[in-house]
């Protein structure tokens, strides 16, 4: 009865022309709505440019001028897009795609949820397989458990890189000043000690532009280490808030490339 309604709804917000849902609807004269791509692109070849149109529903005039923007359709027309009106479509993300057939059991070797024909065929005939409800908690477990380490791992990388940040800014501080003190002490000696000077300066500019350089390649490291713990613990959190289903789907290649980032992750220069 739910979705009869909706469907009476969805009638109601769909554009007469396009035949889709709303966008951006303008109201007519005569009540009628229409997407206002649509509505606007409508022209009746019949009539002259500056004349009035007419609603291709009710075929009464109206001016293009008094066109005006429906925002309550719009905002029933938003809530409409956030539901689902065929459910059979979520269930069908609990069946194979190959077989059409419960997704009851799981794959160890290839960390996928399979069918009871996937575990019978040539791929996965010699694997372990086990129910989904046996194999549930340790993978959740495995998966709260790279997320901590994870996290744990984003904050030193936070901190290494904060680190580095600030170290530049006190080599960068310390440069300024001794360039300074540099500047003042042969100022005085300018007529004879030009030249040396100018060694000096040099002398430093290499000794510093190396370090500077190193910690910038070091905070672009970290930049990205950052930006990839991110995105792993991205990925372990949308796979436990899920259904346990989407959680085990390919569980081995998000643990593999949390392996990975754990093990790729750079330490203080």
């Amino acid at each position: 009865m739910a979705s009869g309604i909706l469907v009476g709804i969805k009638e109601e917000v769909t554009c007469p022309i396009c035949l889709e849902l709303l966008t951006k609807p303008l109201s007519l004269d005569c009540g009628h709505n229409f997407c206002q791509a649509c509505i606007t692109a409508n022209k009746d070849s019949r009539i002259d440019q500056g004349a009035e149109r007419r609603c291709p529903v009710c075929q009464i005039p109206y001016k293009p001028g008094n066109l005006k923007p429906n925002r309550p359709m719009a905002n029933i027309v938003e809530r409409l897009r956030e539901v689902k009106l065929r459910p059979e479509e979520e269930q069908k993300r609990d069946l194979c795609v190959r077989h059409e057939e419960k997704l009851l059991l799981f794959c160890k070797e290839d960390g996928k949820v399979i069918c009871w024909l996937c575990e019978r065929s040539q791929e996965h005939r010699d694997h372990q397989t086990f129910l989904v409800e046996e194999v549930v908690q340790e993978y959740q477990e495995k998966l709260q458990a790279a997320l901590e380490r994870m996290r744990k791992e984003q904050q030193e990388v936070e901190m290494l890189e904060a680190n580095v940040r600030e170290e530049t800014t006190s080599w960068k501080n310390q440069i300024e000043s001794e360039t300074q003190r540099i500047q003042a002490g042969f100022k005085q000696l300018r007529g004879i000690l030009d030249d040396e000077e100018q060694k000096e300066l040099l002398k430093l500019k290499n000794e510093t532009g190396d370090v500077l350089h190193n910690l910038a390649e070091a905070e672009n490291e970290l930049v990205e280490q950052r930006q990839l713990v991110s995105s792993v613990i991205s990925d372990l959190e949308h796979r436990l808030q899920g259904s346990a289903l989407e959680m085990l789907q390919d569980v081995n290649g998000i643990l593999q490339r949390y392996v990975r980032e754990t093990r790729d992750c750079p330490s203080m220069p």
